[in-house]
C-alpha cells in the first residue's frame, strides 16, 4: 500500500513519452496573452495589476541594477504557482514535487547572481564569507562555515519546494484513504474526516502559493546581496 502512496509522484509516460513535458508546457497557455488595446477585459485587467503589484514589491529592496531581472523572477514565480495549483486537481501530475526539475531552476539563477556578484563587486561579495568585527582565531572556522552556507542555498530551495509539496500531496491521499475506508463502517467519523480534508486542501492551496512566492523571494534575496 505504501508504495500506490508514492507511485503519484513517478513521471507518468503514455507511448513512450514522458507527460511531465507536457504539464511543464501546459500553464503558459493558459493565460490569456495581454493586447496593446486600451480597454481589456476584467481578467486581463486583473493579471495585469496582481503582476504589477507583485513586481513592485519583489524590486522594492533591489537597485537599478537587480531590476534587470524582473521578467524572469515574475515569470517564474506565475510558472510555479500554475504547475502547484494544477497538481492539486484529480488525476494530474506536479512536476514540482520532482527535485530535480526544482534543483534545476535553483542551481543555475542561484550560480547567476553568485557571478554577477563577483563580476561587479568581488570584494563585497567574498566580503559575506567574513563578518566584520570576526575574532582572529575563528576566521578560519567562520570562512568554512559560511562557504559551505552559501554553497546549501541552492540545495535548500529546491529541498523546501519538493519536500512542501510532496508532504501536502501525502497528507491529502492518505486522509482520503482513510475516508473512504471509514465511509461504510462508521460514515460519522467519515463526515468528520472529510470535513478535515477540505480544509487540508485549503491550506495545499494556500501553500502552494506561498512556496511558489518563497522561492522567488530567496532568489531576490540572493540577488540583492550582490548587486
Amino acid at each position: 500500500m505504501m508504495v500506490s502512496f508514492f507511485d503519484q509522484f513517478a513521471s507518468p509516460l503514455y507511448l513512450g513519452i514522458p507527460l511531465i513535458a507536457i504539464a511543464i508546457t501546459l500553464p503558459w497557455v493558459l493565460y490569456p496573452t495581454p493586447s496593446s488595446r486600451w480597454i481589456n477585459n476584467r481578467l486581463i485587467t486583473v493579471q495585469g495589476w496582481l503582476i504589477n503589484r507583485f513586481t513592485n514589491q519583489l524590486m522594492l529592496p533591489l537597485n537599478m541594477g537587480g531590476h534587470k531581472w524582473a521578467l524572469l523572477l515574475v515569470s517564474l514565480m506565475i510558472f510555479l504557482i500554475t504547475i502547484n495549483m494544477l497538481g492539486l486537481l484529480p488525476y494530474t501530475f506536479t512536476p514540482t514535487t520532482q527535485l530535480s526539475l526544482n534543483m534545476g531552476f535553483a542551481v543555475p539563477l542561484w550560480l547567476a547572481t553568485v557571478i554577477i556578484g563577483m563580476q561587479n563587486q568581488p570584494t563585497v561579495a567574498l566580503g559575506h564569507l567574513l563578518p566584520e568585527g570576526t575574532p582572529i582565531p575563528l576566521i578560519p572556522v567562520l570562512i568554512i562555515i559560511e562557504t559551505i552556507s552559501l554553497f546549501i542555498r541552492p540545495l535548500a530551495l529546491g529541498v523546501r519546494l519538493t519536500a512542501n509539496l510532496t508532504a501536502g500531496h501525502l497528507l491529502i491521499q492518505l486522509i482520503a484513504t482513510a475516508v473512504f475506508v471509514l465511509l461504510p463502517m462508521m460514515p460519522t467519523v467519515a463526515i468528520l474526516t472529510a470535513t478535515v480534508l477540505f480544509l487540508l486542501t485549503l491550506l495545499e492551496v494556500a501553500v502552494a502559493m506561498i512556496q511558489a512566492y518563497v522561492f522567488v523571494l530567496l532568489l531576490s534575496l540572493y540577488l540583492q546581496e550582490n548587486v
